[in-house]
């Protein structure tokens, strides 16, 4: 089976094409893709994810699958979206704050 594995930031997007045998897993992907002695990151705080679906290493692979590897996120969210609502709210001028 033929299955992607796919490492992006903001600097780099690297997609790695690999043949692997039926009952893969996204583990087996990963270590075998070499983007983690490529790029080195810390394989522990980074989560795999196929299709966007957050899964856990042993998930077993299909083939045509896309495995991504996700760093962790460094702002909440719901808390970035309040802080640019608030900012935009005050940049608009002649508007009361908000209490």
């Amino acid at each position: 089976m033929t299955v992607t594995v796919v490492w992006a930031t903001p600097d780099v997007q690297d997609v790695v094409a690999l043949t692997l045998p039926a009952g893969a897993t996204v583990a087996e992907a990963i270590a075998r893709s070499g983007l983690i002695e490529q790029y080195g990151f810390d394989r522990g705080i980074m989560r795999p994810a196929i299709y966007g679906r957050l899964v856990r290493d042993g998930a077993t692979l299909r083939d045509g699958d896309r495995v991504e590897i996700c760093r962790p996120l460094v702002a909440d969210p719901k808390q970035a979206r309040r802080l640019r609502a608030a900012a935009r709210e005050r940049a608009r001028p002649g508007r009361p704050a908000p209490a």
